[in-house]
């Protein structure tokens, strides 16, 4: 991604953060750790430490605390990012709606109860994304559908960081 690309995105996320109450930035900053054996801009998700790490080069990489899929929901593999989106309308898929008729088909985003939060990075390969929340309690849990879930300053620090086509690879 060209500089002003990356400056733009970071403007319009800070943007979109700046319209979100300070209840909802969490005390936890992501942070900077050891981390090898990937190349740098892969996205590692190790579900067992609910945990996401975006490698940065020279042995380093940033680490976002997550909420992850519970029993029955979790997957590992690799995909990529293939869409990014800011406040993105949702829809549940079929097997949510399944287990809650009352949801409606679409719910826009922007509305306290999307559960996509301020952003999403969608994922090749299925219904899942890398995605902001509404509800900051439910990170470092095993709470989702199969999707990660992080703090919605998080998801778009790491949205201005990453892009279409950047590799996540999820461990379990």
């Amino acid at each position: 991604m060209s500089y002003i690309l990356r400056c733009l995105a970071v403007i319009a996320a800070t943007i979109v953060l700046a319209a979100f109450d300070s209840a909802q930035r969490p005390a936890e900053a992501q942070a900077t750790v050891a981390f090898r054996g990937y190349p740098v801009g892969t996205v590692v998700i190790r579900t067992n430490q609910r945990r996401l790490f975006l490698i940065v080069g020279d042995g380093r990489a940033i680490s976002y605390p997550v909420g992850v899929g519970r029993a029955g929901h979790q997957w590992s593999g690799t995909a990529r990012i293939n869409g990014k989106y800011v406040r993105p309308a949702w829809s549940p898929p079929a097997d949510i709606k399944r287990a809650n008729p009352k949801l409606p088909n679409v719910i826009e985003g922007g509305s306290p109860r999307n559960p996509m939060g301020v952003a999403a990075l969608t994922l090749s390969g299925g219904e899942y994304a890398i995605h902001g929340t509404n509800q900051p309690g439910s990170i470092g849990r095993f709470v989702s559908h199969g999707c990660i879930r992080m703090h919605n300053r998080h998801v778009l620090d790491l949205y201005a960081r990453v892009g279409v086509g950047t590799q996540v690879v999820v461990t379990r």
